[in-house]
């Protein structure tokens, strides 16, 4: 599963100059794309000279992420033109799961969220002048008429039903061909997380379920959801696949399983612990 790493804590400062931090983690984006060592086990080491900008390293194309122990984190986006050092790559986060330690990777999508929560608010939503960045919070203020902008969190619920020592697992359309998952949705305004779950699998499979029991949660940077994870147990009706979401579904068991989601995901963990205890007893 994607964690931050341990070490990481966020920080009051959110300003940034490269003089000041000299040996600053930089992630370097480039649109959707981070850069990387070409093996793209760990981010770019790239000399900082060859990308501080006109500006050196303000708020244009800087933005302060955390610490990673004693070393600032810092977010740099980069113009679509940019051209990657020799040793090393532009990838997207996608591409970088099972290659880059997964502690990275929560790392880079914690910088990702932040720098398109940025570049998405530097106009007031309210009278569409110029924001600026507040210095001691991570916001962007209105200077005309005071609204502030905090970075988008968009909460999602992840049900695995049980039903005995079975499992639902479904295709959504969007999926690889042979590959299934626990069912998800978003929450709605004015739901609670239990309600979300209630009406996401009766809306995508047709079924009622009861007992929702709490797993993990975890975030998500595709691009700015918190994936909140809890089995529950199946309680009526018949399995039917709404077909613009859920292509197929299926009850299954450890003994018969198609395509599961990959490791770094909370749909992975989830799946892999809940049929752990169902084996177990």
């Amino acid at each position: 599963m994607l964690r931050s790493p341990e070490n990481f804590s966020l920080v009051s400062d959110t300003q940034f100059e490269l003089a000041a931090h000299p040996d600053a983690l930089m992630l370097r984006f480039r649109g959707n794309e981070l850069l990387v060592a070409d093996t793209g086990f760990a981010f770019a080491d790239a000399d900082h000279s060859a990308f501080v900008g006109a500006d050196n390293g303000h708020e244009r194309d800087t933005l302060v992420v955390g610490q990673l122990g004693a070393q600032r984190v810092v977010a740099q986006t980069l113009p679509d033109h940019t051209l990657a050092p020799a040793g090393t790559r532009w990838a997207s986060l996608r591409s970088l799961f099972g290659v880059m330690a997964d502690e990275s990777v929560a790392l880079a999508g914690r910088a990702a969220q932040l720098i398109e929560w940025d570049r998405s608010h530097q106009f007031c939503g309210v009278c569409a002048t110029p924001t600026v960045r507040e210095a001691h919070e991570r916001a962007r203020r209105c200077p005309a008429c005071g609204h502030s902008a905090y970075p988008r969190i968009s909460p999602a619920m992840m049900c695995l039903v049980t039903r005995g020592r079975d499992i639902l697992l479904a295709r959504n359309v969007n999926f690889p061909p042979g590959r299934y998952s626990a069912l998800a949705g978003f929450v709605e305004a004015g739901e609670t997380i239990e309600e979300t779950i209630s009406r996401e699998v009766r809306e995508e499979v047709g079924i009622e379920v009861k007992h929702p029991k709490y797993f993990a949660s975890q975030s998500w940077p595709f691009p700015h959801s918190l994936m909140i994870a809890f089995t529950a147990e199946y309680a009526g009706g018949e399995v039917t696949p709404n077909g613009h979401e859920i292509a197929e579904a299926a009850w299954f068991n450890s003994d018969h399983l198609p395509q599961l989601p990959p490791q770094v995901s909370i749909a992975r963990a989830l799946i892999d612990d809940t049929l752990r205890r169902i084996e177990a007893v």
